[in-house]
């Protein structure tokens, strides 16, 4: 079951969508800018749900944290309900998670500006030869 929480970063709003798969997590962010209302969040996801889905399922996985497989007194488990959700954070497996996608995705466009540099490059010399031949063809 995906979850999604909303927190302030800095200047900006964040969400990040956590998607546990078994003791891993995969996770993805998306910044706000502004505070969103409950609605235009509901809106957006709607919208973009699918595809804040499936860029989570193209991310890292990152190892979750140790969980307590017993279950606790229920009043401590309450109180650690209610600070968590008036925390709001995400998860640091999480933060990995997505640290790692945007890792990868930096890593990704780097590799397509140096193919498109080169590619670039490459037809330059090309013109200058072609030029070059020109101007010799006439003697």
């Amino acid at each position: 079951m995906a979850t999604t929480t909303l927190f302030f970063e800095g200047p900006f709003w964040v969400a990040v969508l956590e998607i546990p798969d078994g003791d891993r997590v995969r996770a993805v962010r998306h910044v706000f800018g502004a505070e969103p209302t409950d609605a235009e969040l509901y809106q957006f996801l709607l919208r973009h749900g699918g595809e804040l889905l499936a860029r989570a399922q193209r991310s890292p996985a990152a190892t979750a944290g140790p969980g307590k497989s017993t279950p606790g007194n229920p009043k401590r488990l309450a109180r650690a309900a209610a600070r968590a959700a008036a925390e709001a954070r995400p998860s640091t497996a999480a933060q990995e998670a997505v640290k790692k996608a945007m890792e990868q995705h930096k890593q990704e466009s780097a590799r397509q500006g140096r193919e498109r540099r080169e590619a670039r490059e490459e037809h330059r010399r090309e013109v200058r030869r072609a030029r070059s031949r020109a101007r010799h063809r006439g003697h």
